[in-house]
């Protein structure tokens, strides 16, 4: 009968516990705050209330005796929310950067069933009948406003480990790129000649790769180029080099085809129209989206990556750190075992105790959570770094700390700590009164 007991107990606090990280999970910023202040009223206004606070005050009173065992639990929860947020942000960082590239006003055309552009061909009728398709808008001189475009990859020795060659990718783009991308800036030098072997480079290229900089040459395709400029645009295209169409398919041999032709819509209204058009066109088997959708699926598996392997690493870090708390507060409650004892002899319930040890837990998961959420904002937030994206050549994108990201963070501090603390909690308040006098 005792077993049946202790099975249906325990199986009972699995249950509270499962259900408390399903509905903590879920809840918004409002309902914790809604949590925390229906909390505070029922400490301040009723009896129960008043003696959890007065059990809870004298269990931080002794955390300074306690500062090598209560540190575990805080650089625990500190590590494990550090990693997490890390990760996470490094995934938002990487979907941001593809993300902020495209807009709902240019859409991009690709053959049939590629994925990217470096997949992709498009022959030079079939690029001149999308140029000149309905919906796309046209200049003061009534041509159409668009880019056909190739992407070639290069090898370049990284600045990190010169003795290391990583890809990089050139686009060769036509003159009315700058009307479509309107965000990419000239920070130095001036833009590239078209017809001539030259080449701007994004920001983040030149800074991940040598021999980049503003009047330089390089070696491309077995040819010389010269780097003319330096642009910015806070977005992947930072991670590319620019030139001419036309000198890039002749250097690397493509003839008169492209990979995409990018081009500038009426309003975001003319898509559909734009994207029927070519879908009826029997001389066409092409891929129609708008560079929005484009780039913001090029993001879409390795951010599934990113988030599935630091939610993971986040988890196996997690049960090491509800041990390490498990194991802290188990400690903690063994040395004030006659306090407890004495607390419940003159008239503590057991509430009080088990919410006053919770609450003990809690507070410092929630210093490790504030400290290592901290940490990473103060070292992560806009730190570059570069990764393979959908094309295999690299993309510089900055890691992006926001603040739900840190929010995420602190909650699953405060996640660990209630587990961390509910079972010495229940410990503590189901010893009867007189063991645990006996015991000391």
């Amino acid at each position: 009968m005792k077993r049946m007991k202790k099975f249906g107990f325990g199986l009972l606090t699995l249950l509270i516990v499962a259900a408390f990280l399903v509905v903590w999970i879920a809840l918004p910023w409002q309902g914790i705050v809604a949590i925390a202040v229906v909390f505070a009223l029922w400490m301040a206004l009723t009896r129960r209330g008043r003696q959890t606070w007065q059990v809870t005050r004298v269990g931080l009173a002794t955390v300074v005796q306690r500062l090598g065992s209560s540190s575990v639990v805080v650089v625990g929860i500190a590590g494990v929310v550090g990693v997490l947020v890390a990760m996470l942000a490094m995934s938002d960082g990487f979907a941001e950067t593809l993300r902020s590239t495209g807009n709902d006003r240019t859409a991009i055309v690709l053959r049939g069933g590629s994925q990217a552009e470096l997949n992709s061909i498009l022959d030079r009728d079939s690029a001149n009948v999308v140029m000149q398709a309905p919906g796309v808008k046209k200049d003061a001189q009534g041509r159409p406003i668009a880019s056909g475009e190739l992407v070639v990859v290069a090898n370049l020795p990284r600045k990190s480990d010169p003795g290391s060659d990583s890809n990089v990718p050139i686009r060769g783009v036509s003159a009315d790129v700058w009307s479509l991308r309107d965000q990419v800036k000239i920070v130095e030098g001036r833009k590239f000649t078209p017809g001539l072997r030259e080449l701007i480079v994004g920001k983040g290229a030149r800074g991940q790769f040598a021999g980049l900089d503003v009047g330089r040459s390089i070696r491309l395709a077995g040819q010389t180029w010269t780097v003319v400029g330096e642009f910015v645009s806070n977005d992947v295209l930072e991670s590319e080099l620019w030139g001419d169409t036309q000198s890039v398919a002749s250097a690397y041999r493509r003839g008169s085809s492209v990979q995409s032709v990018t081009v500038m819509l009426d309003s975001p209204a003319a898509f559909d129209t734009f994207k029927a058009s070519l879908a009826g066109d029997p001389r066409l088997k092409v891929d129609v989206s708008t560079t929005q959708e484009y780039f913001s699926k090029q993001s879409e598996g390795l951010t599934r990556v990113l988030r599935a392997v630091g939610i993971t690493v986040g988890i196996i870090m997690a049960i090491g750190a509800v041990f390490g708390a498990l194991n802290t507060m188990f400690a903690a409650i063994q040395a004030r075992a006659r306090e407890i004892a004495t607390l419940r002899a003159i008239g503590f319930r057991g509430i009080p105790v088990v919410v006053s040890v919770m609450l003990e837990t809690m507070l410092l998961a929630l210093l490790g959570g504030v400290i290592g959420a901290g940490i990473v904002w103060i070292v992560f937030n806009g730190y570059t770094a570069s990764t393979l994206g959908a094309n295999f050549s690299q993309v510089v994108f900055r890691f992006h700390v926001s603040t739900a990201l840190l929010w995420t963070g602190i909650k699953w501090a405060l996640a660990i700590g209630f587990i961390g603390g509910l079972f010495p909690a229940l410990r503590a308040a189901r010893v009867p009164v007189t063991t645990a006098l006996r015991e000391l």
